[in-house]
């Protein structure tokens, strides 16, 4: 662990939280935004605990996850629609909340919150599988076809954590408009996936017989 990798990845954080906060409550006009407060918690909280976790065990790669930068055209694309769409969602979760357009009982909050966190650690299991797992679209040095555990039951168990993840975040917050909303990253994540699985064919060996053998993208039975 070195000191400017510690600053980079506190740094982050910090802007991360405060972005966030900015996001949620101004918003929804007061601090008392229960709901709010709940999911800061689950979300920054963990990840708090896995960045100090990877800085001592694993710091190349936070120091690759923290400066990856996507290459792939198709990708950048991507990444701000998938930011609009997030910035859409929490600024009308604070907007619900305050104007109390549609409110929902307690019990949703309860169960995003429990959704989110499996997300969690679906998640972390598909970084244990893979090693090769990276933020941007690429094929790495030496890299091999994972074809066990998550692997051999989709093709990308990352995404199904992440669309679990995103789609619980509107939960928690208890605001089914921006549920809907999230419902765009579907076909967000799908064009990433065409471009990723294009990527793969062309430079990863052994990554054609893998879609053979392993027919579903994210979803067991559906996608």
């Amino acid at each position: 662990m070195t000191k400017e990798l510690f600053i980079q990845g506190i740094t982050k954080f910090l802007f991360g939280v405060v972005l966030l906060g900015v996001l949620i409550f101004l918003p929804a006009g007061t601090l008392s935004y229960w709901q709010g407060w709940l999911f800061m918690g689950v979300l920054f909280i963990p990840m708090f605990v896995a960045g100090l976790i990877m800085m001592a065990k694993s710091p190349e790669l936070l120091r690759k996850r923290l400066n990856a930068k996507e290459e792939q055209s198709e990708q950048k694309v991507v990444l701000i629609l998938s930011g609009l769409m997030f910035l859409a969602a929490f600024v009308v979760a604070g907007l619900n909340f305050r104007f109390k357009w549609i409110v929902l009982p307690d019990i949703v909050t309860y169960v995003g919150t429990v959704l989110f966190l499996l997300s969690y650690a679906l998640y972390a299991e598909v970084l244990r599988e893979n090693v090769y797992l990276s933020r941007t679209v690429e094929v790495q040095e030496n890299q091999k076809v994972i074809d066990t555990g998550l692997y051999g039951i989709v093709r990308h168990p990352m995404y199904m954590a992440t669309l679990v993840l995103f789609l619980s975040m509107p939960l928690i917050l208890g605001s089914i408009i921006s549920f809907v909303i999230m419902l765009v990253y579907i076909p967000i994540i799908a064009k990433r996936i065409r471009n990723e699985e294009k990527v793969l064919e062309e430079g990863l060996e052994g990554y054609s017989d893998y879609k053979k053998k392993v027919k579903n993208k994210v979803i067991p039975l559906i996608w």
